[in-house]
């Protein structure tokens, strides 16, 4: 079987592991790529400037033939006036017009205004339309001299109302785009990633051409062989969903042994709670690297589930399918789907793409409710929130109208008026392909040059309804209106990275009071946030929302006491009740709120830590309020418990930390973790055993951030010399995650080292796990492993030449 190059996406890994470890320092798993504010000024290219060192991202200019460089900052471009145009392609509409070093100053007779990418989007849009002509007019600086000039583009038509249902231009970009796609696919060297070749071939099958079907058959044979070592889960999604589709339009069976094999690794691949990584989970069914990623995952579950319709149905992969829409059900009317096993996203309506997704995976698994939040949400995910991505926009582009097309016609009409129109045209090339644009940063995409040209004719081929991908099953989601559509584009409106506050600030109390009863997690959270901004305490009309009929009142309600902090206190009998409700995620809400307001929701420990202790149960089968106690009362520096046991009754405690550290989540153990450095020899000692099982038995999931328990664990057991600690040290440093094991490798042994001459017996396993440090490991940074190596070898030293031997105690002696 052909095996593929997996440089790029090494390369990619790597640039992830960087972003992450920066978001992991400022606060969080879920936090996108870190944008600082620009430091570099404004070229002004009309006096001499030039593009500032390392600025390398330039911008496809629509079917112009152009490329050209605008300044961004904080993931906008709405402080440039001007675009420095790169490239002219030979033959093309600037052919002639424009030449490299030219500055594009407006146009239509006018200078940009608010965003040169925009304004020029839309001009194009215009310029094709039978209107225009097919001209387009721009302001050109050459040589001190400004001048107005004319492009002459094909007329294409104009947007319908509800594109790319019932319009011309659509279709027309459609055929042109798979005329041109066709040609390039026929070529001996078309060799591009799996994802952007089998997104290629499910273009032009979902365009329904029967002169492509040979081509595309050549493809699907290209995909039934396709194995790899590295990234399985990035490359296997989108390939099983192309094999899957060709299997449903065509009927060939031909396909169906190397659907069924991808199918079956996919599934097998899966963790332990329903996720996939980077890659597949290991031999104990937990995650490797910094663990689950939903990304790659949907796309897989999509998959499968389309390779069971197609013949590749198998008991394993059922139950992969049922875990996985379990996992990805819980963000239902609380958040975009997040990056991994986190927090609900509320910071935008979109993250990467993942409520896209999840709206087709929902509906192709017939769940309403989880369709359709996830479609309203792509449907309000536009502008600045579209624009951005971790490590690049592609899924977030590639995924936006297959999720807003379950809303319906008019839903998709009002989100291409209200971005997709510009942004698409701006996309497009002039021989009628795409390519991949990317965020608005200077630098730093991984998908750059990626080749998007089937990302965009899928969303123009919905109306043909050929593939499941694009409305081959009919949507369960209800179909907006028009009001009903624009009335959701709205409640994505107000935010960009740079300018995150202004617009809500610019709300009335009463306005901010009502976009807290949002069906939007996000509505209400910016809502909650500029609400707390201009009042000192929360006014009692936010009190009685707490006793409102909607959910969705409460929910907002809870959202903005917790930025009312102690300020809140008055809502604290009320919100001590509804730790009792029956809705989990309101409860959640109700407790996080308590402990935002601190001091003054003292009252509400004891029930508290009473819920935590519960554990998961039928409603909560991943113990999903558990985790997110254990982050309200332990998490440092606000954790309400405090650093003191003092007046709790410790029976609770204990039973809430026993609980906790059995979460399946590996960072609510971690945060548990925490309180240990704060506990007295006799308040942890009859955890001991609690602390130990959870340093010998991983936590399932939230691998990045388990590594902080079993660390914490180890200290403590050493701290009171506990015997058994050595061995689990041991243990640990031989099968321990690699990410991040460089440095965890020199902790471990210095934990090891206290036990002094105790740890001797264990030398010969530290002698062989330094031989296998130098030798170097699969897949990680040789000089790293040299590092590790050391760590050992100086722990190998210090124990042979102790002369320490504290009294040991047992934990099960």
């Amino acid at each position: 079987m052909p095996m593929v190059d997996i440089t790029i996406y090494r390369k990619r890994q790597h640039f992830r592991w960087i972003v992450l470890s920066v978001a992991l320092v400022l606060g969080g798993a879920n936090s996108r790529q870190v944008v600082a504010a620009s430091t570099l000024p404004i070229p002004d290219f009309t006096k001499g400037d030039t593009i500032p060192e390392g600025a390398l991202h330039d911008w496809n200019l629509g079917p112009t033939g152009a490329r050209g460089w605008m300044y961004s900052d904080r993931l906008v471009t709405t402080d440039a006036r001007q675009i420095l145009v790169t490239k002219v392609e030979k033959g093309s509409p600037a052919d002639g017009v424009l030449q490299v070093g030219d500055v594009i100053l407006g146009v239509n007779g006018k200078h940009f205004s608010y965003d040169p990418r925009t304004e020029l989007g839309k001009a194009i849009t215009l310029a094709e339309s039978e209107q225009a002509g097919g001209v387009l007019r721009l302001l050109r600086w050459r040589d001190g001299t400004t001048t107005e000039v004319a492009l002459k583009l094909q007329v294409l038509g104009a947007y319908s109302p509800t594109a790319p249902f019932d319009c011309l231009k659509s279709s027309r970009i459609l055929e042109q785009g798979c005329e041109v796609l066709a040609r390039r696919m026929a070529d001996r060297s078309y060799r591009p990633d799996p994802i952007v070749r089998s997104l290629n071939a499910l273009a032009l099958l979902a365009s329904g051409r029967p002169q492509d079907l040979p081509l595309v058959r050549k493809e699907a044979q290209w995909a039934a062989n396709f194995s790899v070592n590295s990234f399985q889960t990035w490359y296997y999604g989108y390939v099983m969903i192309f094999l899957a589709e060709f299997k449903l339009a065509t009927g060939d069976e031909s396909v169906v042994p190397g659907l069924r094999r991808i199918a079956l690794e996919s599934a097998r691949g899966q963790s332990i709670v329903g996720s996939w990584g980077h890659g597949f989970a290991g031999p104990d069914g937990r995650l490797q690297g910094y663990g689950m990623m939903n990304s790659p995952g949907i796309p897989l579950t999509t998959g499968l589930i389309l390779a069971r319709r197609a013949g590749g149905d198998d008991p394993v992969v059922e139950t992969a399918i049922a875990k996985s829409a379990r996992l990805i059900r819980f963000y239902v009317g609380k958040g975009a789907v997040p990056y991994g096993d986190h927090h609900p996203w509320i910071e935008t309506h979109e993250d990467n793409g993942k409520c896209g997704m999840a709206a087709v995976m929902f509906n192709l698994l017939g769940d309403k409710e989880a369709a359709e939040f996830f479609s309203w949400m792509s449907l309000a995910s536009h502008g600045a929130e579209r624009d951005c991505g971790h490590t690049g926009n592609f899924f977030n582009i590639l995924w936006a109208m297959p999720g807003v097309a379950l809303c319906g016609p008019h839903a998709t009409g009002a989100w291409m008026h209200e971005f997709g129109a510009w942004y698409f045209d701006l996309a497009r090339r002039w021989d009628g392909t795409f390519c991949h644009q990317g965020p608005p940063e200077m630098t730093n995409d991984a998908y750059a040059g990626w080749d998007c040209t089937g990302v965009y004719l899928l969303a123009y081929a919905m109306p043909l309804k050929k593939l499941f991908l694009t409305g081959k099953q009919p949507s369960i989601v209800r179909e907006l209106s028009s009001d009903q559509a624009w009335s959701i584009i709205r409640d994505g409106r107000g935010w960009t990275n740079k300018d995150r506050n202004s617009f809500y600030d610019a709300l009335s109390e009463e306005e901010l009071l009502e976009r807290l009863k949002s069906w939007s997690p996000v509505v209400r959270e910016r809502a909650a946030m500029a609400l707390a901004r201009r009042l000192k305490s929360p006014p009692e009309s936010l009190l009685q929302m707490l006793e409102s009929s909607r959910l969705e009142a409460r929910y907002g309600a809870c959202q903005a006491l917790v930025h009312f902090k102690e300020a809140a206190d008055p809502a604290v009998p009320q919100l001590m009740k509804l730790l009792d409700h029956e809705d989990l995620w309101l409860r959640i809400k109700a407790a996080e709120a308590l402990v935002a307001i601190g001091p003054p929701a003292k009252p509400a420990l004891p029930l508290l830590l009473e819920r935590l202790s519960r554990g998961p149960s039928k409603e909560d089968p991943r113990g999903m309020e558990q985790r997110y106690l254990s982050y309200a009362l332990f998490d440092a520096p606000r954790r309400l418990l405090g650093n003191s046991l003092d007046g709790l009754d410790r029976e609770s405690f204990y039973n809430a930390v026993r609980a906790g550290l059995r979460n399946e989540d590996g960072r609510a153990r971690t945060i548990i973790s925490s309180i240990y450095t704060a506990l007295s020899e006799e308040d942890i000692r009859p955890i001991l055993p609690d602390i130990y099982r959870s340093v010998i038995e991983p936590a399932p999931s939230g691998i990045m951030f388990a590594d902080g328990s079993r660390l914490a664990g180890l200290q403590v057991l050493a701290k009171y010399h506990i015997a058994e600690g050595m061995e689990a040290c041991v243990r640990y440093a031989e099968t321990q995650n690699p990410w991040g094991s460089e440095a965890r490798t020199a902790e471990l042994m210095k934990i090891l080292v206290t036990y002094g001459g105790h740890a001797r017996p264990l030398i010969p396993r530290l002698e062989k796990l330094a031989e296998r440090f130098e030798k170097g490991e699969p897949d990680f940074p040789f000089a790293l492993s040299q590092k590790k190596a050391k760590a050992v070898r100086e722990a190998i030293e210090l124990i042979k030449n102790s002369q320490d031997l504290p009294p040991l105690a047992y934990l099960y002696r």
